[in-house]
C-alpha cells in the first residue's frame, strides 16, 4: 500500500514542529518508504568524520539530518505555511496542487 505524501522534492516547507520548529528549508530528498525528507538547513547534526579524500583533516561536520514528514507543511507563495489540496485545472487539463488556505496553484 502505497503512502499519502504532501510534499514533493523541491518544495519549500517549513517544520511546524520539533527542536527545528519555524524554520523553513527547501526539501532535498524524499524517503516515501520511511515517510521522512532532508530538508535544506534544517534539522542539523554534528557528524564526526575521519580524514578521508574529500576531507584530509577530518572533524567534525554538520549535516541535515531526516525529519518526518508529518512535522513538515509546505509554503504557498505568500509565504504562508498550508495544507495542500489536489484539483483539475481546466485550462491544462492536468490535476494541480493548490493551496487549502489562499486557493492559489502551488509550482
Amino acid at each position: 500500500m502505497r503512502k499519502k505524501i504532501h510534499i514533493k522534492k523541491g518544495d519549500n516547507v517549513m517544520v511546524i514542529t520539533g527542536n527545528s520548529k519555524g524554520q523553513q528549508g527547501k526539501v532535498l530528498l524524499l524517503d516515501v518508504s520511511k515517510s521522512k525528507a532532508i530538508v535544506e538547513g534544517v534539522n542539523l547534526v554534528s557528524k564526526h568524520t575521519k580524514p578521508n579524500a574529500e576531507n584530509p583533516k577530518g572533524g567534525i561536520i554538520k549535516k541535515e539530518a531526516p525529519i518526518h514528514i508529518s512535522n513538515l507543511k509546505v509554503i504557498d507563495g505568500a509565504g504562508n505555511a498550508t495544507r495542500i489540496g489536489k484539483k483539475f485545472d481546466e485550462k491544462s487539463n492536468k490535476i494541480v496542487r493548490y493551496s487549502k488556505k489562499t486557493g492559489e496553484v502551488i509550482k
